[in-house]
């Protein structure tokens, strides 16, 4: 199966027959260095026996590189039609393991696609990475069977996910990922690596559920929201955002920031405090 895949030409060659080029409405900073897909497709745990779904593919770079790896089936997602001509070649090519979605990655029912347990594994569109990632994490708190989530973002993002307490980067994204899944960074993606050449350098995050902490956790509408209230207004005092608040029941004084609770804290007052 990997050897149809492995005789087509080079995604660049692919891209110039086709005319194609990256749009940045649509985010797009394309990945061609074969050693860095193939290292980030490796990464996905299981990857022969698991569903990957990949948003953005573009001109299926990584795609080619997760069914080289061996994924059981990939299910890719793009908005960019003009990615067809492409993507066909290489879907003919997978002999049935690669199917393509042409739409809105944000609109999509994640939970229904896949028909089972998957994995997501994406070069994921800077322009709403962060938005795609909340909206995972909502799935994963509902039970939604997401194995891992191996998914590169701007360093900066990669760093506000696996932020700790203290850190100059925690903030929502930390404390919504850590209460629902173990994060690391696996590693960096200079921003060579891309065509066109982004300002900003990358790095691969790995979330892998963690069915304990989900299980703790329930919904995460509530938890979502207090920590919009509160790191919406991270300087200021927490009960001079909420004044309402005895403090003490949390075992807080209510000079606390934002930045000094705990996801495990927050967690706790959004149970009590947020309908």
């Amino acid at each position: 199966m990997t050897d149809t895949i492995s005789s087509l030409p080079p995604v660049s060659e692919m891209m110039r027959d086709c005319g194609l080029e990256p749009k940045k409405q649509f985010g797009q900073n394309f990945l061609f260095d074969l050693n860095l897909t193939g290292r980030i497709a490796r990464s996905v745990p299981d990857i022969a026996h698991t569903t990957v779904i990949e948003v953005g593919p573009g001109p299926a770079g990584l795609t080619r590189a997760l069914l080289l790896a061996g994924a059981k089936k990939v299910i890719a997602i793009e908005k960019d039609k003009t990615t067809q001509p492409i993507l066909s070649r290489v879907v003919d090519a997978s002999v049935g393991r690669l199917s393509v979605i042409y739409g809105d990655a944000l609109l999509q029912d994640f939970g229904a696609l896949a028909g089972g347990d998957f994995a997501l594994c994406s070069n994921l569109p800077y322009n709403v990475g962060t938005e795609l990632l909340i909206n995972w994490l909502h799935l994963v708190a509902r039970g939604v069977p997401i194995k891992s989530m191996t998914l590169m973002f701007q360093r900066e993002v990669a760093e506000r996910i696996v932020a700790r307490v203290g850190d100059a980067q925690y903030g929502r994204l930390a404390v919504l990922t850590s209460l629902l899944a173990d994060a690391k960074i696996l590693f960096d993606v200079p921003n060579t690596a891309f065509v066109p050449r982004p300002r900003v350098q990358s790095a691969v995050v790995q979330i892998i559920p963690n069915t304990d902490k989900i299980k703790q956790v329930g919904d995460i509408a509530a938890l979502e929201k207090l920590t919009a209230v509160l790191f919406g207004m991270r300087r200021k005092m927490i009960r001079r955002i909420m004044r309402d608040v005895n403090w003490s029941e949390f075992g807080l004084v209510g000079s606390e920031r934002a930045e000094e609770l705990s996801p495990e804290k927050f967690l706790e007052i959004s149970k009590k405090l947020i309908a």
